[in-house]
């Protein structure tokens, strides 16, 4: 690069030196020859500041990339550890003890009530509560694709794959997997004992569209198995019925362990021994729909209650749900009443009631009241017990939230839902007779409930 500018330089200089002559045509040359030389001085110099640029692009490429790279591969640090973070096994309890520490509230809500009769109607759910199903994990709208065997429950049960015994028309599921089953089974059950050689008893039952009914026990026993889920198949509608007089496996579904429900699919369960779903440790609902009919609690947990998500529909022969240990509702909508006697409750719990989303319509005799929520919460006495069968609706800032109708006697009503807040004003109607405004305000609010006419 040196010797051209060398040797357009001495160019330069030979031409300076040269006479200088009249006339244009010699000017002409002259120019020429300048031009020349100027062009190729100012293409030397480009080429050697495109290969500087070139070298310089390259670097900056060079370190760009790295940069990259690196920034890439700490983004990825942060996903895997994301992603194992996401990978820990759901936990409850975990809710509940988080907001223990930072409840408010109170004790439990009561109030008298006269024996009615035993209603069956179902109620209607309206307004802001309509739940939506949740697609995702939680909303286990994923199917299994293949299951570990597949039984037909009809006639005499058939079985195609593994795992699954026959014995009668009780069928037991064996070791860990999934399993699906169809059809119909008269005084008969569906056991899941995978036995203690089991190192890994995780069991997913799915139904779709069965029709089980016990005459001695539970339709469904969970007698051992670790990790147990119940799954509705989405598009299916199911039913489970019990009898008799089991003292222990007291329940239509009765697991010994944690008990998950979650599809969305549809399941009807009538309980006439004693509980609708029970768990001598913990009850989780995480989607599905589910209407429950008990002579005794519609959900019953010796730990704790667990709502994530779903639509609920109870109606309780003693107390809507309830839990030796905690409650604890993060979403879906849960429609509830309780049963005659004074001292049960729509809802009850004897350790913490947590409450952190979804929407909850609870009417009954009393009612347990969240001792952490994260909006107000509302209970309504309405003096004295009206009749099971009443209408009633309740309004929020003028909008109809729920109606339903409570199957027993009743007189405590609670609304907890995310629209509730400080300045909210709330109306309950029974059988068109409304009451007049409250309003409300942080933390709990019992409003003593007179009604002033029909509208």
């Amino acid at each position: 690069m040196k010797y051209r500018r060398i040797l357009a330089a001495i160019a330069a200089l030979a031409v300076m030196m040269t006479p200088v002559s009249c006339g244009k045509g010699n000017e002409k040359e002259n120019n020429a020859e300048e031009v020349s030389v100027s062009e190729e001085t100012t293409a030397a110099e480009k080429t050697e500041k495109t290969a500087t640029t070139t070298k310089a692009d390259d670097k900056s490429d060079s370190d760009s990339t790295k940069e990259t790279t690196a920034k890439t591969d700490k983004k990825s640090d942060k996903t895997t550890a994301t992603t194992k973070a996401g990978e820990k096994k759901f936990d409850s309890k975990s809710t509940v003890t988080t907001k223990k520490n930072s409840s408010s509230g109170g004790d439990s809500s009561s109030s008298g009530g006269n024996s009615g009769n035993n209603s069956d109607s179902s109620g209607n759910n309206g307004g802001t509560a309509n739940n939506e199903q949740n697609s995702g994990e939680s909303g286990g709208t994923e199917e299994i694709k293949e299951y570990t065997a597949e039984v037909n429950l009809s006639g005499t049960p058939t079985v195609k794959g593994s795992n699954v015994t026959v014995n009668g028309s009780v069928i037991t599921v064996t070791r860990s997997g999934d399993y699906i089953f169809t059809g119909t089974l008269t005084n008969g059950q569906i056991c899941v004992k995978t036995g203690t050689a089991a190192t890994d008893d995780k069991v997913t039952i799915v139904l779709n569209g069965v029709n089980i009914t016990n005459s001695s026990g539970p339709a469904i026993l969970i007698d051992e198995a670790k990790r147990c889920t119940v799954k509705p198949k989405e598009g299916t509608v199911n039913y489970l019925s019990d009898g008799g007089n089991d003292k222990v496996n007291d329940a239509v579904i009765f697991s010994n362990d944690t008990l998950r429900l979650k599809g969305n699919g549809e399941l009807n369960i009538t309980a006439n021994n004693a509980h609708g779903i029970a768990s001598d440790d913990d009850v989780v609902v995480e989607s599905g729909t589910y209407n429950i009919s008990s002579v005794k609690s519609g959900i019953f947990a010796h730990d704790d209650v667990t709502i994530n998500d779903g639509a609920l529909n109870i109606k309780g022969g003693t107390n809507g749900i309830k839990s030796k240990g905690t409650i604890s509702i993060n979403g879906g909508k849960t429609v509830v009443s309780g049963g005659t006697k004074e001292e049960k409750s729509s809802i009850y719990a004897s350790g913490s009631f947590s409450y952190t989303g979804g929407y909850v319509y609870a009417a009954g005799n009393k009612v347990s009241v969240p001792t952490f929520s994260e909006t107000p919460y509302i209970v309504a006495d309405i003096g004295e017990s009206a009749r099971a069968g009443s209408e009633v609706k309740l309004y929020l800032d003028t909008m109809e939230m729920v109606k339903f109708d409570p199957h027993n006697n009743f007189r405590c009503v609670l609304m907890l839902a995310p629209e509730i807040s400080s300045g909210s004003s709330f109306r309950i109607a029974v059988n068109s007779m409304f009451s007049d405004n409250f309003t409300v305000s942080d933390g709990g609010n019992k409003f003593d409930v007179k009604f002033i006419g029909v509208e």
